[in-house]
């Protein structure tokens, strides 16, 4: 699913547990407003609010884009 590889040798791009806010949870990439990162997939779980369209997940990132925009690629859904 994600679009960008991970380097084995760096820490700038990374696997991260995440809360991320987005209306649709169609899409696979989110700007860094919308993801919160937290510490364990256990706390994710516990911040999601899908009433109010906040969902666990794993993410990757930070990324630039081509716009220069920080992106968070979706791994999957929790």
């Amino acid at each position: 699913m994600t679009r960008i590889p991970l380097d084995s040798d760096s820490e700038v791009v990374e696997e991260h547990y995440a809360v991320v806010f987005t209306p649709r949870r169609q899409r696979d990439r989110f700007s860094e407003q919308c993801v919160e990162i937290v510490e364990s997939e256990e706390s994710a779980r516990e911040l999601a609010d899908p009433t109010n369209k906040r969902y666990a997940a794993k993410v990757i990132g930070p990324s630039r884009s081509s716009e220069g925009l920080r992106l968070y690629y979706l791994v999957e859904w929790l």
